[in-house]
């Protein structure tokens, strides 16, 4: 009794009496620990996309194009080929782990809201990233091998340069699906 007294004078926390109370503290540190998580990987997935959209594209293209004259822009795109590339292998990772909190977050409590638009707005977006990673980037990356120059440099009306603009502009768009679909997932998060 007087231990017990004194736990309460000093400040130290009490243990609950009932067993439900400890489950529900469990549970909440579970839901929270799954709800950071899919935050860190739509900060890293949306934040690499605008970072480099924004940021090392431009960069890139720009000092590679001035200091390399030549063969500036050639290097400059395999150079960001080769970026896009690796980013494109932790947006697979990330897109997994925020599809698998998700799921999580529906067998382990109550349903987050929105479940079913969250869930395809998920996969809606790594399918965008697969499809841009694995076959977008592909064909982009075969077409400069058989131009061997920047298709910059061949004529606005040659085939491969039309084909290789038609691919960029699919790649582009499809990045747009994750960066979107991503804050809405951001929203929806913060708001619950």
């Amino acid at each position: 009794m007087f231990a017990r007294r004194l736990r309460e004078c000093v400040g130290a926390p009490r243990q609950p009496r009932d067993r439900r109370l400890v489950q529900s503290v469990n549970y909440n540190g579970r839901m929270l620990a799954l709800r950071y998580a899919a935050l860190l990987m739509l900060v890293i997935w949306i934040g690499g996309l605008a970072v480099l959209g924004g940021v090392a594209a431009p960069a890139i293209f720009d000092v590679l194009s001035t200091r390399e004259a030549a063969d500036g822009r050639l290097l400059a795109g395999a150079v960001f080929g080769e970026t896009l590339r690796r980013f494109h292998l932790i947006t697979y990772a990330a897109g997994g782990l925020l599809l698998l909190t998700l799921v999580l977050r529906r067998i382990l409590g109550p349903r987050p809201k929105r479940f079913a638009w969250r869930l395809a707005i998920a996969l809606l977006m790594l399918v965008a990233t697969i499809s841009s990673g694995w076959f977008v980037s592909g064909r982009i990356a075969r077409l400069q091998q058989t131009i061997g120059v920047a298709p910059s440099h061949l004529p606005a009306e040659d085939p491969r340069r039309l084909q290789f603009e038609r691919l960029h502009m699919l790649s582009t768009a499809l990045q747009l699906v994750p960066l979107l679909g991503g804050l809405a997932l951001i929203y929806w998060e913060l708001k619950e």
